[in-house]
């Protein structure tokens, strides 16, 4: 299959450069994947669409603010670093960086509070992969020092500096456990309030962490999807999670995935012939794309994915390549907001 298979046409207007004006004030897409069929209504009526007896699945990964600035010790130039992953005790961490090919091995940057970091090879079988580089601290970066000095990594199509707005909005209000270098998108459209809403109604709520990473959002450079390699991501599912998703499996309830990152880790993660959830630290890096039979998740709340991306193959795969465009260029025509601050989409 090509990826040239899973373009469409988008205005740059419909890319969101910022969260709504109140949080789950949103458009949502209504799609029945065995007709094809969609309706236009809003995302607060999200709670009475629901299956009443549905298991939702969210992702209560947060935020790392992991994109932070330096000078490079010889020459002053700054420099901008995402930091990925650590692999010690916070002094090695895996980053993403633009002109990566001039930050070379032994090159030195200056950091904030006297933090200086070293480019170093790569360690033993880790990715090398021309866009990483690896940083040696003198000193271990904690999320403490970074909830100070680093900033939030707003994706590239978000054409600005991030704010204090985004500090909150690019984070969900279920988020606990910190590691995400992106924002598991479709939880910011949730509240509060509409979260207990979902609770009167009787729906089960669970949540795995998923800490997203390159494997969620890096582009497909290869002409045939199949040749494309996902990156590994990390989750973790609790005992007490992957009971209520064997229970609902055995009942034959629906279960709903928030985001296309639970739908990787339960899909991942589930067993068909023992009819079990694998628990604890995992790793990932299926790629889903049709015609990918789905073992586990019935249904899925997502927000609009980017043209010729992982994530729009993964939602045609669960609805039909042909029915998600459609639906797609529908919410084009209405002028839905696109990706991570845009409206949502609930695949049923």
């Amino acid at each position: 299959m090509n990826t040239k298979d899973f373009d469409f046409y988008l205005p740059e207007h419909l890319i969101a450069q910022k969260p709504s004006g109140k949080r789950g004030e949103d458009k949502l897409l209504l799609l029945d994947k065995k007709t094809g069929a969609f309706s236009d209504r809003q995302f607060s009526e999200l709670p009475d669409i629901l299956p009443p007896n549905a298991l939702m699945v969210f992702n209560n990964s947060k935020v790392r603010r992991a994109r932070v600035y330096a000078k490079s010790k010889d020459s002053g130039a700054q420099t901008e670093f995402l930091l990925i992953d650590s692999l010690d005790d916070g002094r090695l961490w895996q980053a993403m960086t633009k002109k990566a090919k001039r930050q070379r091995i032994g090159k030195t940057f200056l950091f904030d509070e006297g933090v200086e970091a070293m480019v170093v090879e790569p360690p033993a079988n880790t990715d090398t992969s021309a866009e990483f580089r690896w940083l040696q601290f003198n000193t271990p970066i904690t999320d403490s020092w970074l909830e100070t000095h680093g900033h939030i990594p707003l994706p590239p199509y978000i054409r600005r500096e991030d704010t204090e707005e985004d500090a909150s909005r690019y984070q969900t209000v279920y988020a606990q456990t910190t590691g995400s270098i992106a924002a598991p998108t479709a939880g910011l459209h949730f509240t509060d309030e509409i979260l207990q809403r979902i609770d009167a109604r009787g729906i089960e709520r669970t949540a795995i962490t998923l800490h997203v990473g390159l494997g969620t959002f890096l582009p497909v450079r290869t002409e045939k999807i199949e040749e494309h390699r996902m990156h590994t991501e990390k989750f973790f599912i609790t005992d007490a999670t992957a009971t209520a998703i064997e229970k609902a499996k055995r009942e034959g309830r629906p279960i709903i995935a928030v985001g296309t990152t639970s739908v990787r880790s339960l899909e991942s993660a589930w067993n068909p012939d023992t009819q079990r959830l694998m628990r604890g630290s995992q790793s990932t890096n299926i790629f889903i794309y049709p015609p990918y039979q789905f073992k586990l998740v019935d249904m899925l709340f997502t927000n609009f994915h980017t043209p010729e991306s992982t994530l729009l193959m993964l939602v045609s795969a669960l609805a039909g390549k042909d029915q998600i465009l459609a639906a797609y260029a529908h919410a084009v025509e209405q002028e839905y907001r696109f990706f991570s601050y845009g409206d949502a989409m609930f695949i049923r």
